[in-house]
């Protein structure tokens, strides 16, 4: 049988949306904390469905997330926990 010549796809953000990402991570994390919610399970939920309804108003902070995809989101997220950031 003959080899496989699939290439790997390569990902990479724009540096600009890389702090962009972190930034509003930060501000939608203070947010849901300010309202009482429980960050980190508001926002999995958000990256798991996709809907913004998991995400507070609060400050903005619905309209923020919107503004980056999911992927983005996640990419941040590994980055900062793989480089203990």
């Amino acid at each position: 049988m003959g080899e496989s010549h699939e290439k790997t796809v390569m990902f990479q953000v724009e540096p600009e949306k890389e702090y962009q990402a972190r930034e509003i991570l930060h501000l939608v994390y203070n947010a849901l904390v300010e309202k009482g919610y429980s960050p980190i399970n508001q926002i999995v939920g958000y990256l798991l469905s996709g809907d913004p309804a998991y995400i507070t108003s609060h400050k903005n902070a619905r309209s923020l997330v919107r503004k980056l995809e999911r992927d983005e989101i996640l990419e941040e997220l590994v980055k900062a926990y793989l480089e203990g950031k």
